[in-house]
């Protein structure tokens, strides 16, 4: 019996917490984090509402209402970087979302102990490379004088600007990040298949069932909780377009299909004359459309009959 249990329901919160001293202790330090870094930065989103002046200071900055709103639905730029957005995001969905699945469900078929962890390892090791070395060794292969386009030139081909393509910069986005990003969420949906009862599987070899209506039958089914709810999440972070990669990755060239939202932020606030006000409050407005989608990601799947993100 544990400590809690061992007293009475209606004990005072202090003697629970005093009889639970080292588990508070524990859970502590995670408290004040996030207190600090996370709950106290807060309130610097009032700058969405006053006009900053440094002299002042955040808490002394006057108040001016939505006129910061005002102008940033009236700039142009804003909006478009609002739909290139989504866009991309949305193609994010699309193209990147179900490559961690795949590679979860074909090294989940790989039986060879110490060959699964290689390759899990492979896939693994691109997560901890920074978008500066990706980006870079990017450029060394695809730039005009880059690697590809000396194979091409050997053969007798014309080179191709890839870095340099608006035409190419979503697509070399998306093959990107699946190759730096995926093999890290596969972790999730390994572990996910690992929590299934392997009993099904020996009833199915039993039945005569293929590896893959196994995996049609057992495998995704086992899985559809833990893809609903990274979905919801996706859904929810849809306003993010990955600011590291695109930052790293775009030139003079493709700046134009280059520019989301945390782009244009980036340029209002550093490539011009600082404001702070204005970029807040599209921080804030980007927060806010980013809630509302993970609230209406999770409605639509308990719509159509799943737990969603909140049970």
């Amino acid at each position: 019996m544990d400590k809690q249990s061992a007293l009475p329901k209606k004990a005072p919160l202090w003697t629970r917490i005093k009889k639970a001293k080292e588990v508070y202790l524990l859970v502590l330090p995670g408290v004040v984090w996030y207190a600090i870094f996370a709950y106290i930065p807060i309130y610097g989103l009032t700058l969405a509402f006053k006009t900053y002046k440094a002299s002042l200071g955040i808490f002394g900055s006057p108040w001016i209402g939505l006129e910061n709103y005002v102008y940033v639905f009236r700039d142009p730029s804003f909006m478009e970087a609002v739909w290139r957005t989504i866009y991309i995001n949305a193609g994010r969905l699309i193209f990147q979302f179900p490559v961690p699945i795949i590679l979860a469900l074909i090294l989940n078929e790989v039986h060879v102990r110490r060959y699964k962890k290689v390759v899990q390892t492979i896939y693994t090791f691109p997560h901890f490379l920074s978008w500066v070395i990706v980006s870079s060794v990017l450029v060394n292969f695809l730039s005009v004088n880059g690697v590809v386009n000396g194979i091409i030139g050997f053969f007798g081909g014309e080179s191709v600007n890839f870095v340099g393509s608006p035409k190419l910069f979503q697509p070399l986005l998306y093959a990107t990040e699946s190759w730096k990003s995926a093999g890290w969420s596969m972790i999730i949906y390994i572990a996910a298949i690992a929590g299934i009862d392997t009993e099904q599987y020996e009833s199915a070899q039993i039945d005569g069932a293929s590896r893959l209506q196994a995996i049609w039958y057992i495998t995704l089914p086992g899985l559809k909780s833990t893809i609903i709810v990274m979905f919801i999440l996706a859904v929810g972070n849809l306003m993010n377009a990955g600011f590291d990669q695109i930052f790293n990755m775009s030139n003079a060239a493709t700046s134009k299909v280059a520019e989301i939202l945390d782009m244009y932020i980036y340029r209002i606030t550093f490539q011009g004359a600082a404001d702070f006000s204005f970029s807040s409050a599209v921080s804030l407005f980007r927060s806010i459309v980013n809630f509302l989608l993970l609230l209406t990601a999770d409605r639509v799947c308990k719509l159509l009959g799943s737990d969603g993100l909140f049970g």
